[in-house]
C-alpha cells in the first residue's frame, strides 16, 4: 500500500477512508506542521525526507 503525507487542505475524512483501506497517512496536524504557513516546497520536501 502506499505513503501518503496529507497537507491541510486534503479532507481528514478521505485520509481516514485511505486509512481502511491500509494505506499509511501522515497529516500535517500529527506531523505538527499544521498553521504555519510551510511553503509546498518543505512540505515536498519533508515527505520526501520522511519517505511518504
Amino acid at each position: 500500500m502506499a505513503r501518503l503525507y496529507a497537507d491541510e487542505q486534503f479532507p481528514r475524512d478521505v485520509s481516514e477512508q485511505l486509512r481502511t483501506m491500509g494505506h499509511d497517512v501522515l497529516t500535517v496536524q500529527e506531523a505538527g506542521n499544521a498553521n504555519l504557513g510551510i511553503p509546498d516546497e518543505e512540505v515536498l520536501a519533508f515527505a520526501v525526507s520522511n519517505k511518504l
